[in-house]
């Protein structure tokens, strides 16, 4: 895998809401519909949380983010990486990247909502620690929602 290189940006610098849009397409694809969860620019900016894109020789190949929600649980929020670049490793990378950057803002938990026509996506969580947890949020009831959520403190430091 070439290196990737994730540097903080803010959720709406023009290159993350071209990934963002990227993304919710790929939700009108799958689900027949945007994802209607409301983001706002300062919950992923420190001290409440970071937004995160991922540059491939440059390029903008991935996003995602995590905000704090409650205390000390984070919660992850629209990762993607572009089709052209999956299979390389990045999405787990921006995971650890992600993981990290959560703990630095004080979490110790972290949380996310995927859905069943997401199967990549909730086998990648799931080998990296991510088990079942209460539902929540806008998808709370939603019947292909599934929430996910790993306990930060006996995890793996990752590497950054």
């Amino acid at each position: 895998m070439t290196a990737i290189e994730f540097t903080s940006t803010a959720l709406d610098a023009p290159e993350s809401l071209e990934l963002i849009e990227a993304v919710q397409q790929e939700y009108v694809v799958r689900y027949g519909g945007r994802d209607v969860t409301e983001l706002a620019v300062a919950e992923f900016s420190p001290p409440k949380g970071i937004f995160v894109v991922g540059r491939d020789a440059g390029q903008p190949v991935a996003c995602g983010g995590v905000r704090l929600v409650d205390g000390d649980v984070g919660e992850l929020k629209r990762m993607y990486v572009v089709p052209a670049a999956r299979r390389r490793g990045i999405a787990r990378a921006l995971l650890r990247h992600l993981e990290h950057e959560a703990r630095t803002l004080g979490a110790t938990r972290l949380r996310l909502e995927t859905g069943l026509n997401q199967p990549e996506a909730i086998a990648l969580y799931a080998s990296a620690g991510y088990v079942d947890t209460e539902p929540f949020g806008h998808y709370a009831g939603a019947r292909l929602a599934r929430h996910l959520g790993k306990n930060l403190i006996d995890s793996d430091v990752p590497q950054s």
